[in-house]
């Protein structure tokens, strides 16, 4: 065979390797209006440039101390995904980062996401960005950028992740350090709206084991699917607990610490916000537990002491507030539409958290690990 019947040799592309530049750009495209919505100020919310300003100056803040924070949503994506509910996943996303910061007395003021998957379906990914956008428009954020990475190989068919990165500002002298909290503050808990975004490794295989019909009306809650008080999202706490984290007419904070409640529970989050030689002391009889919670627990047969480490039960928000503040701060938040409820005190002790139910007491002493949330 003579060398000119040869064939040409073969042109790759990196579309034909699973990667389409043109729907990437297809999709910023898309999103651009989303993000434009969340303008504010100090931030024009435009995309496509190599990064995104913002200009602490234009916000208000004359001397601010920035404050970062990132997160993910866990395994609370494959919920999403497996059950095409797409549509709220990215307010789980700036919650998990918003809420980081609002504990230290910060204001969220710009947000970038990263969206990684296998093949970009951009009907998707516009529905997950424009939950993003949703969730930063709630905590008065600007989502000024972001990051869509399509790795074939990396993810299974429809599968993607999601992480999000979120700066906030303080006035400095104005964080909130835990440091002003004092034996015979009162603890309030705010509600929270679910599960929110902590725990759902469990609810994933409880959900496998114990064969639940996902797409049927809870057993708990015949007015709601399971699935969609199973992936309802995560609360964000910004806008009712920002006026209250402030100085006022020349008065301290009303607030002496915040407590997220995340991974580790009440456990180990509120401890976190402690000053040492003080002890947390938490009423779990003090506020209903939630149906949802009360069914998560009855079928995993779930020790009072596990949940209290691996779920909120309840309460996605803990406050120290001083004893004279209590029933005023309490007021001001049921205004903004918070559920409030006070669960415990502040008492001197080695540094730690106990939560006692009618029947059972559980501990958590320090040392703390700083990264158990990551």
């Amino acid at each position: 065979m003579s060398s000119d019947s040869k064939q040409p040799p073969k042109s790759y592309s990196y579309e034909a390797a699973g990667v389409s530049i043109a729907a990437g750009n297809a999709l910023v495209k898309a999103i651009g209006p989303l993000a434009k919505a969340t303008a504010r100020p100090g931030a024009d919310a435009e995309l496509g440039g190599f990064g995104g300003f913002f200009d602490p100056r234009a916000a208000g803040y004359t001397d601010p101390l920035l404050v970062a924070a990132n997160d993910g949503v866990g395994t609370k994506v494959k919920l999403a995904i497996d059950h095409d509910r797409h549509d709220a996943i990215g307010i789980d996303l700036v919650a998990m980062c918003v809420n980081d910061l609002i504990v230290q007395g910060a204001e969220p003021l710009f947000f970038l996401d990263y969206f990684a998957t296998g093949k970009l379906d951009n009907g998707v990914a516009e529905r997950v960005v424009a939950s993003i956008a949703e969730g930063c428009k709630i905590a008065g954020c600007a989502l000024i950028g972001g990051e869509t990475a399509e790795m074939p190989g990396m993810y299974a068919s429809g599968d993607y992740d999601l992480a999000g990165f979120c700066v906030g500002a303080v006035e400095r002298g104005e964080q909130l350090t835990g440091s002003t909290v004092a034996a015979g503050d009162v603890l309030l808990g705010l509600a929270s709206s679910g599960v929110h975004s902590n725990g759902y490794s469990l609810v994933r295989r409880l959900a496998a084991d114990k064969g639940w019909k996902l797409d049927r009306p809870a057993l708990f809650d015949n007015e709601r699917l399971l699935i969609d008080i199973l992936i309802e999202p995560t609360r964000i706490y910004v806008k009712s607990l920002l006026p209250l984290v402030r100085p006022h007419d020349g008065n301290p904070a009303r607030i002496h610490a915040l407590a997220h409640i995340t991974g580790g529970g009440l456990l180990e989050n509120v401890p976190r916000v402690l000053p040492a030689g003080l002890h947390a002391r938490i009423d779990a009889d003090s506020w209903e537990q939630p149906r949802l919670m009360a069914f998560l627990q009855a079928q995993g047969n779930i020790e009072p002491g596990e949940m209290a480490r691996t779920f909120n039960c309840g309460i996605g928000m803990v406050l120290a507030v001083a004893p004279d503040e209590a029933d005023g701060v309490s007021r001001d938040l049921a205004a903004a539409g918070e559920t409030v409820f006070r669960i415990g005190t502040i008492v001197a002790g080695d540094k730690g958290c106990t939560v006692t139910g009618s029947t059972e007491t559980w501990s958590a002493r320090a040392p703390w690990d700083a990264t158990h949330n990551a």
